[in-house]
C-alpha cells in the first residue's frame, strides 16, 4: 500500500533539498518573543509565505517561488508563545534542553564550548525563519517582507550577534553555493562535494530523492554493488523516521507531543554552525601525504569515503574512473538545466538519474575490512549501509537495521569566504542542519557514538577523521586514524596521528518545525492538549 502524504501541509525543507531546484543562496535569521500575543501575531502573519512540500506548477494553486521560506520554533520560544504546560511537558527531554544543555553528549568541548560560540547564541532564541533564493535580491525582498510583519510589534525581537569576517555583528546568518569561475559547486571548504546522498522515504515521489542508496536494504539475500538487481534489494524508509506522525521503522508511532494536530506532519531540525579550519587541513594533508602511498587525493579519499569529486572510493578505488564518473555526471547536470522543452528535460533527467545512481546506490558488502572504504572513514561512520553486522547473516530481516534507525536528512549550505588557504582564521564553514523525527535516537546518537567514539565500528576510541572532536595540543597523539590495509596485494595498513581538530562548533540549538495546521492552531493560540 502506497503512502500518501499531505504535502500541503508539510513544511517544504522537510521533503525538498532547495538548492537542487536552483536556490543555490539562503538567509537564516532568528527572533525573540518578549509578548505572547505579538508572537502570535507575527505567526500568522507568516503563515501564507510559509513554503509547503506541495510540488511546484506555474499552473497550480503552488507556483514556484520566488523565495523560499520555513519556519521552526525552541523549546523556550513555543513556551513564549503561549503554549499549555500539558503540551510543552509532552515533548522530547532533549528538546527541552537545548543543544546547550546536551554540549556534553555532543562533544562541544574546548574550542567548540558554547561560551566560544557567536554572540546569538547566547541568547534565548525563539524562532527561526529560513529564507531560501536564487539570487541575493531575492533574498533581500523576502527578508525585508519579513521585518515589516514585527515594525509594529514591539513583543518580537530581531536577534543580532552572527560574527562575520569583519568581526562585527550581523543580524543574519547569510549562505551560499561555493562558485569556481562564476559557476556553483556542490563542494564545501575542504573542497569535498556534499549533499549527495539523503535518505528516500514512504511518501517521497522520484523527484524528491533516490531509494537506491537512499533507502534500506531490503533482502537479506545481499547482492552487493554493480549487481542489475541492485534496485529490488532497496526499499524506502518507514516515513515516521523523519515526520512526526507516521510510524517509523519499529511500526510504532515515534514520541511527539500532544495534541496530536501539534504533532503531525511536523519534525525536529537540528542547527549547526560549524566553522572549518581550512588552514589545520591542508596543513595536515600536505605532511601526512608524504608518507602515503598514492598522494594527497587518495588520503583525502580515504578519510572521507568519497573521493573529493563525491565518487564512492569504495566502487571506484581508481581516482582516473572517478575523475571519468564525476565528469559524466557534471555533464548530464548541465544537460537537465540546459533542456528547454518538457520531453528533453525528462530524457535528460533519466539519464542524469542513472549516472547518479553510481554515486549512491553501494554498499560495504565486498568491503566488510575496509581495503577500500576505511570502516572509520566520515562517511561511512555517518551511514555504515548494513556494514555493522562484520559480515554475520540472518541477524535482520533488513540487513541495514542498525543503521536505518539512525538516518538523518540533511539541509544546510556553506556559508562565507576562506581568505587564505593557510589560515584557521576567517569566517567560513557550514551551516548543518539535520530533520529528524527523534533528535536522540538520530542526531545525538550519531553525534556521540559514531562520530566521537568508534566502538560500534571496533575502532576504539577513534574519531571521525574529518569531524570529530579531537583532543587539544596536549594529548594530541591520542588523535588517530586507521587506514586498513589489502591482504590481496600485501598493502600494510597506515596510520595517521596527532590529527588536529578541522571542524568546531560556533552555535546552534534544537528547534520543532510545526505542520501547517498547527502553525495556524499556534498562531491562534487554540492548541488543546486535552
Amino acid at each position: 500500500m502506497n503512502t500518501v502524504l499531505d504535502l500541503h501541509d508539510i513544511q517544504g525543507n522537510i521533503m525538498w533539498f532547495y538548492p537542487e531546484f536552483g536556490f543555490l543562496k539562503g538567509r537564516n535569521v532568528f527572533f525573540q518573543i518578549i509578548k505572547s500575543p505579538h508572537g502570535r501575531d507575527f505567526i500568522n502573519g507568516l503563515v501564507p509565505e510559509i513554503t509547503s512540500s506541495a510540488p511546484w506548477a506555474s499552473d497550480s494553486d503552488t507556483p514556484w517561488p520566488e523565495a523560499t521560506t520555513n519556519i521552526s520554533f525552541t523549546y523556550n520560544g513555543l513556551k513564549k508563545l503561549g503554549i499549555s504546560v500539558q503540551t510543552l511537558q509532552s515533548f522530547p527531554d532533549e528538546f527541552i534542553m537545548g543543544m546547550r544543555g546536551r554540549r556534553s553528549i555532543l562533544g562541544d568541548d574546548g574550542p567548540s564550548a558554547p561560551d566560544k560560540w557567536d554572540e546569538i547564541w547566547r541568547e534565548e532564541v525563539h524562532v527561526f525563519i529560513s529564507i531560501g533564493g536564487a539570487d541575493e535580491a531575492a533574498i533581500k525582498k523576502r527578508y525585508d517582507e519579513i521585518l515589516k510583519l514585527i515594525k509594529d510589534l514591539d513583543g518580537v525581537k530581531l536577534l543580532e550577534g552572527h560574527r562575520n569576517k569583519e568581526g562585527t555583528s550581523k543580524s543574519y546568518q547569510n549562505t551560499s553555493a561555493l562558485y569556481e569561475n562564476g559557476l556553483p559547486t556542490p563542494k564545501e571548504h575542504f573542497g569535498f562535494s556534499d549533499g549527495i546522498s539523503n535518505p528516500f522515504f514512504k511518501g517521497m515521489t522520484p523527484e524528491m530523492g533516490e531509494v537506491i542508496g537512499g533507502g534500506k536494504k531490503n533482502s537479506t539475500d545481499k547482492k552487493g554493488y554493480g549487481n542489475p538487481q541492485l534496485e529490488a534489494t532497496w526499499a524506502p524508509l518507514e516515513t515516521g523516521e523523519f515526520i512526526l506522525g507516521h510510524k517509523d521503522e519499529a511500526r510504532e508511532y515515534p514520541l511527539a507531543p500532544m495534541p496530536p494536530l501539534m504533532a503531525k506532519n511536523g519534525s525536529f531540525l537540528v542547527y549547526r554552525k560549524l566553522h572549518e579550519n581550512v588552514g589545520a587541513f591542508n596543513q595536515f594533508m600536505d605532511e601526512q601525504s608524504k608518507n602515503f602511498p598514492g598522494g594527497k587525493e587518495l588520503l583525502a579519499a580515504k578519510m572521507a569515503g568519497r573521493w573529493r569529486n563525491g565518487v564512492p572510493i569504495t566502487t571506484y578505488p581508481d581516482e582516473a574512473e572517478a575523475n571519468k564518473l564525476a565528469t559524466q555526471r557534471g555533464q548530464a547536470q548541465l544537460a537537465v538545466a540546459q533542456a528547454k522543452t518538457t520531453e528533453e528535460k525528462e530524457k535528460a533527467a533519466i539519464k542524469f538519474r542513472e549516472i547518479n545512481k553510481k554515486f549512491v546506490g553501494f554498499d560495504y558488502d565486498k568491503d566488510i575490512d575496509g581495503s577500500k572504504c576505511p570502516v572509520g572513514a566520515h562517511m561511512r561512520r555517518m551511514n555504515p549501509r548494513g556494514s555493522l553486522e562484520f559480515g554475520e547473516k540472518g541477524s535482520f530481516e533488513t540487513p541495514s537495521a542498525l543503521a536505518d534507525r539512525r538516518r538523518i536528512i540533511r539541509r544546510g549550505l556553506p556559508y562565507g569566504e576562506v581568505s587564505s588557504p593557510d589560515s584557521n582564521d576567517g569566517e567560513h564553514g557550514i551551516i548543518f542542519m539535520a530533520i529528524v523525527a527523534n533528535i536522540k535516537r538520530q542526531f545525538e546518537f550519531v553525534q556521540q557514538q559514531w562520530m566521537n567514539y568508534g566502538n560500534d565500528f571496533k575502532l576504539a576510541n577513534d574519531k571521525d577523521p574529518l569531524l570529530g572532536n579531537h583532543y587539544s595540543d596536549s594529548h594530541l597523539a591520542d588523535n588517530r586514524m586507521v587506514i586498513e590495509g589489502d591482504k590481496a596485494t600485501g598493502r600494510p595498513p597506515h596510520f595517521l596521528s596527532q590529527i588536529p581538530r578541522f571542524v568546531v562548533t560556533r552555535g546552534g540549538d534544537y528547534f520543532f518545525i510545526p505542520s501547517l495546521t498547527a502553525l495556524r492552531m499556534i498562531g491562534q493560540g487554540i492548541i488543546d492538549p486535552t
